[in-house]
């Protein structure tokens, strides 16, 4: 029974390792996209994605079976529940890469120019894609990786995503100030970029569901 259940887990760890790293690729993906602004690429994000929400799925039937089939309790019980409540974060992030890439791409296709905002930006885009590497390579590593390092690590590039977020949004104020007129494509792109800075939440989230799988305790108390 206890081998039967380690297969289930192990299968079910590299199926959420893979779509972590599904994430990370389609996010370095769309940096380039943006960089080269090559309408090509922000396709080929949507078709890295596409099924994301199904893999999904798939993973948390998986979960759900192991549950019912093996009832688990203490330390097996809690990485069951960290996959499970990872599973809906890493969804999130992937439906968040694919509709910054499909708005990213209407917004330098109409001509806009948000030549101002791209070096800024490209920095925002690398801590979101920086804060994804860490998990993914924490979670792959789960025996060598130091969860706390992990979490911190982590937390920096989601505190660095938040000031420059914050640079950004101000800027795009000032801009909607004195070019009223363009308001409203401003405003869009603040949205788009939005994606980006709730991807790095979501990354301080799996961090942290980690450091609780291994930990225990109160999820809602780790910081």
């Amino acid at each position: 029974m206890i081998k039967k259940y380690d297969k289930k887990t192990d299968e079910i760890r590299e199926k959420i390792s893979s779509l972590l790293k599904e994430m990370t690729v389609a996010n370095e993906l769309s940096l380039e996209a943006f960089k080269d602004n090559d309408e090509a690429k922000f396709k080929e994000v949507k078709n890295v994605l596409s099924k994301v929400k199904l893999r999904g799925d798939i993973i948390d039937n998986e979960i759900i079976k192991v549950f019912a089939l093996y009832a688990p309790e203490a330390k097996e019980l809690r990485f069951l529940v960290a996959f499970l409540k990872m599973t809906g974060e890493i969804v999130s992030i992937g439906e968040g890469i694919q509709k910054y890439a499909k708005r990213m791409r209407e917004h330098l296709g109409s001509g806009f120019d948000i030549e101002f905002f791209k070096p800024s930006i490209a920095l925002l885009h690398k801590s979101s894609i920086n804060a994804l590497r860490y998990i993914t390579e924490c979670f792959d590593k789960h025996d060598e990786c130091n969860f706390d390092d992990n979490y911190r690590k982590v937390v920096i590039e989601e505190s660095m995503n938040d000031d420059l977020f914050s640079v950004i949004e101000k800027e795009i104020l000032n801009k909607i100030i004195s070019e009223k007129e363009l308001s409203a494509e401003y405003v869009k792109i603040l949205g788009t970029l939005r994606k980006l800075e709730r991807s790095c939440d979501r990354s301080v989230t799996i961090a942290n569901l980690m450091r609780y799988a291994q930990r225990g305790g109160e999820i809602s108390t780790f910081n």
